[in-house]
């Protein structure tokens, strides 16, 4: 099988009604460039560090996520899902991503698709071209979406997507 064959995905937030944007930036990926092997699964599945300004001032909670549109699935690979940060909360350091332990408040993981409750890095198939990781941040008009940690990372969307007043998106690529 030929994964390069086909089609590539369009990107997820693109197929969601437009809201407002803001800015996300991080000390260790930047938008439409390499992840460095750290934050891959042979890396050791290190989340980066990521930080967010510009959100409206109504913002109650804040979602963060990432997403491979380009997995060889129907419906792409979650790899990192963290609901219910504070509203005062604008930054993530590298490391989070492991463990609920590492997060602030009432703040918590879902299962990402490999069923594990943390981040999970970048591992595209052998042979597969490389993929995009869309990094977001959800600004949102609750402070709760009133999920659990075994909740689905789709429902979380599912859920968000009705609470989302702006979105930041940061999309590094892996591999090279």
């Amino acid at each position: 099988m030929d994964l390069q064959q086909r089609p590539v995905a369009p990107a997820p937030y693109d197929l969601l009604p437009p809201v407002p944007s803001f800015t996300v930036t991080s000390t260790d990926i930047t938008d439409g460039q390499p992840l460095d092997p750290t934050f891959s699964a042979a890396g050791g599945d290190v989340s980066p560090h990521l930080t967010w300004s510009g959100f409206p001032p109504e913002t109650q909670s804040f979602l963060v996520n990432c997403f491979d549109p380009d997995a060889p699935t129907p419906a792409g690979f979650w790899h990192w899902t963290v609901v219910d940060l504070p509203a005062d909360l604008t930054e993530l350091e590298q490391g989070w991503g492991e463990s609920d332990l590492m997060l602030p408040g009432a703040a918590f993981h879902v299962r990402n698709d490999g069923g594990g409750h943390a981040y999970t890095g970048a591992a595209p198939p052998p042979g597969d071209r490389p993929h995009r990781y869309y990094f977001a941040v959800h600004a949102l008009d609750v402070d709760t979406l009133e999920l659990d940690a075994d909740d689905s990372p789709t429902k979380v969307a599912f859920t968000a997507v009705f609470h989302t007043i702006a979105r930041a998106v940061i999309a590094p690529t892996f591999p090279q």
